[in-house]
């Protein structure tokens, strides 16, 4: 991987200069930072035949589990981890003894609880859920070793509340469209990590988010940029806005 942006360099990064070029921000905040990743075609599909492993690169991998590796929790949604077949992250958080829990975002608990999210794990996947979720399914979920969560709403605010709750401040959400919507739509998206794919897909495959109409757009600020295998990793934060300040 070659960096372009924001000071160019030509040779390759070794592991400790992507990790500096993904670093977290440094600054004290009131709220956790949400950094999202996510990988689109060049003419924004999200995923080939369904999925996004065919999107993907050997740079965006990388990248993928590098994020993970920095990151204090991962945030999903449920039909992202059904589609794509998670399973629990295996390499320990940088500075901790464990790897980051997964967080699955989900309304009716409506996951397998023998899959691999459950069986190939080294610590219990949070499940984050409401009380209208069938409580058979709670219970089964919770079965399986997975840390059910019944809270009052599944909006952003409440969801990231949790998480700070729990000391989990760092968190790298990887989707689906529709959670990334919901928290763009509440303006707590912090910075996006972008791998534009060297594709063209066309078909009916989605964009990267949907939610509700009439949200004022956020501006980023395009902070970093990788080249590689004909792919752009591209990093963008949101810009400076007086509301994102910490309380003094």
């Amino acid at each position: 991987m070659h960096r372009l942006w924001p000071t160019p360099q030509l040779d390759d990064l070794d592991d400790a200069a992507l990790a500096a070029h993904y670093a977290w921000p440094e600054t004290p905040r009131a709220a956790p930072y949400v950094r999202v990743n996510f990988v689109a075609s060049v003419d924004g599909a999200v995923t080939v035949d369904g999925q996004s492993g065919g999107l993907g690169t050997a740079a965006d991998q990388s990248v993928f589990h590098l994020l993970r590796e920095l990151a204090e929790v991962v945030l999903v949604g449920a039909g992202t981890v059904r589609t794509e077949k998670y399973n629990g992250v295996q390499h320990n958080t940088r500075g901790h003894d464990t790897p980051p829990p997964i967080a699955v975002v989900t309304g009716r608990a409506d996951l397998d609880p023998a899959s691999a999210l459950f069986t190939d794990t080294v610590v219990p996947p949070l499940i984050l859920t409401v009380e209208s979720a069938p409580a058979d399914r709670r219970a089964a979920l919770a079965d399986a070793g997975g840390d059910v969560v019944v809270l009052p709403r599944l909006t952003p605010d409440i969801l990231l509340a949790e998480l700070a709750r729990r000391g989990l401040d760092r968190v790298l959400c990887e989707g689906g469209p529709s959670l990334l919507g919901t928290l763009q739509a509440a303006d707590a998206v912090d910075e996006l990590c972008l791998t534009v794919a060297p594709l063209l897909v066309g078909g009916e495959a989605g964009r990267i988010a949907r939610g509700p109409a009439g949200i004022p757009p956020r501006r980023m600020a395009l902070v970093g940029a990788l080249q590689a295998d004909d792919a752009l990793l591209l990093r963008y934060r949101r810009s400076p806005d007086p509301a994102d300040a910490p309380p003094v």
